[in-house]
Formats: structure tokens, sequence, C-alpha cells
């Protein structure tokens, strides 16, 4: 959501899961028709003061890690429902009120249920600022808002740091693509992450979404995975890449998100030190899906 929406925290939290997993096994809405495309458009972010959306967010999970001839497979899915309370502007950025209405985290491996408790942190809000053209200028207040997992505590603040579509920031026409790029550095308890997202957007073209006039954009998204954790007194060294793709669309009159559907694969190793030695091999494949519930 640079089309970044995909969740980054699975990345701290099922790799790191994975990781404990195997140490303690050795101690792991439908789019209509197309419509006519102007010559040119300017894509920009309105949010008018009292304006309030609601999204709905859903993600599911495989991961498959290969340790001494074993396969350990982790399965995740996440649903959420947010709302954003447009508070005006500060300076030229757009002020929210964001609200975590509901959140489920349902998570399964090897040794069963590992769901963290996440009942702490629905109704929590924090304030977030916003470009108009998609950054997220500021989201620190959701590092406030945390919840345990399986590595440890961790806050929901890379849930919302890619949220939110990057925008072109120039007239743009069919076929005419821009670049977007994110870095999340995501800790979540013992484990340290840095998450590098490259991406190029393209205008494919546009669609009445909902009633609404809407670009559709086409995102490629490429990336590397690095970090080090540790568990049970074994240290553990992350690194890999990942690559996917996004469709998203922009509601063009309304100046809002309405709605995007990912994919993204990485493929990693997580190298173990300490009493026993060893590297897993892990691919992780995540499908997710966000869209416009109520405005």
């Amino acid at each position: 959501m640079i089309s970044k929406r995909f969740s980054i925290g699975w990345f701290a939290w099922a790799a790191g899961t994975s990781a404990w997993l195997l140490v303690a096994g050795v101690a792991a809405s439908k789019a209509g028709a197309d419509v006519t495309a102007p010559k040119e458009t300017v894509l920009e972010y309105k949010m008018p003061a009292g304006q309030v959306l609601k999204y709905l967010s859903k993600e599911e999970m495989v991961q498959v890690s290969e340790a001494m001839g074993q396969n350990i497979e982790t399965l995740g899915t996440t649903t959420g429902t947010y709302s954003f309370d447009s508070k005006g502007r500060k300076d030229k950025n757009h002020v929210l009120k964001v609200t975590i209405d509901d959140l489920a985290i349902s998570l399964t491996g090897t040794q069963g249920d590992l769901s963290p408790d996440v009942n702490p942190v629905k109704g929590k809000s924090f304030e977030m600022v916003l470009s108009p053209l998609g950054a997220e200028v500021d989201v620190s207040g959701a590092e406030s808002i945390t919840y345990n997992a399986t590595t440890g505590p961790r806050n929901v603040s890379s849930t919302f740091k890619g949220f939110f579509p990057d925008l072109p920031g120039k007239p743009v026409k069919v076929g005419d693509s821009w670049p977007s790029s994110l870095t999340i550095e995501e800790k979540a308890g013992t484990v340290d992450l840095r998450i590098d997202f490259q991406i190029v957007n393209t205008l494919e073209g546009f669609e009445t979404v909902d009633g609404m006039e809407c670009a559709r954009v086409s995102s490629k998204i490429t990336g590397t995975i690095s970090g080090t954790g540790s568990q049970q007194g074994m240290d553990m060294l992350f690194g890999g890449t990942h690559k996917g793709t996004d469709l998203w669309y922009f509601a063009l009159k309304e100046g809002m998100f309405v709605k995007s559907t990912s994919e993204i694969v990485s493929d990693m190793t997580i190298s173990l030190s300490g009493a026993q030695s060893m590297t897993i091999p892990t691919t992780q494949t995540r499908k997710s899906e966000v869209k416009l519930a109520g405005r």
C-alpha cells in the first residue's frame, strides 16, 4: 500500500514464530465496466474534516520452512476493521484519528494454536498524519498500542505505515508509471527486522466501483528482508527477498482509496547458531484484500 497494505508485521511475527518452533523442536464489492479515460488525471487524497472512512482488511498467509528433513508449515489469517476520522489539515497534510474497531489473528503451526490475544488493542485510537499523495508522515501514536505475540510484545504501527497507496504527484495518463518505496524497521520481542519494498505503479485504466469513477492501478513489488533475533539461547539471522503484485482502485472525484488485492511471496533463510546450528529455508506467501466498507 505503496500498494502497501500487505501486513508487514507477518514477517517478524510468522518468521520468528517458525524459528521459535524449530528451536523448540531441536532443544518449528465488484468493479463495474470501464469508463472513458481522460487524457490526463491528477490523483490526490481529499479527506475533508468530519469524513469517516471505514476499511475492512483480510490477509491469509502460508509459510513453509524446512529443517533437518522436516517441513514445518504455519498458517495464518488476520482480519481487521479500521476507521479513519478526518480532523482537517495541519499545514498541507491530513490529520486522521485512526480507531481499531476490530482485529482477529489466527495462527497455527506444528505445535497447534499460536494465536495471540489481541483484545487489548480493540477500540484503541491514535493520530495519523497523511500527505495528499499518500505518504504516512506520522504513525508514531500506534507504537503505544501493543499485544503479546509468540516472539514477544509488538505494536500495531507496521499495519498502518503503508496502509494507503502512494500517488504520483503529477498528472498521469493511461500507461504512465511512477515509483514508490518503503522501509519498515520492525521489532517483535527478541526479533528485529528490516523490510525494504520497491514498487512500480502503473495506471492501467478507469472503472466504476461502487458508483465511483476510479483509477485502476497495478503495482509490481520487489524488496529485501534482513534482521536478527534470539530464541532459547540461539541467535537468529534473517535474510531474503520478496516479490509480488497489487491491484488497487482510487476514486477520482472523492479523492479516496477504494480497494486493493495483493499477493506477495517471500523467499528467505533463517540461520540459527548456538548449541546446534542450522540454516532454515523459508517461503512465505501472503494474499490480502482491503476494501472501503463505509463513508
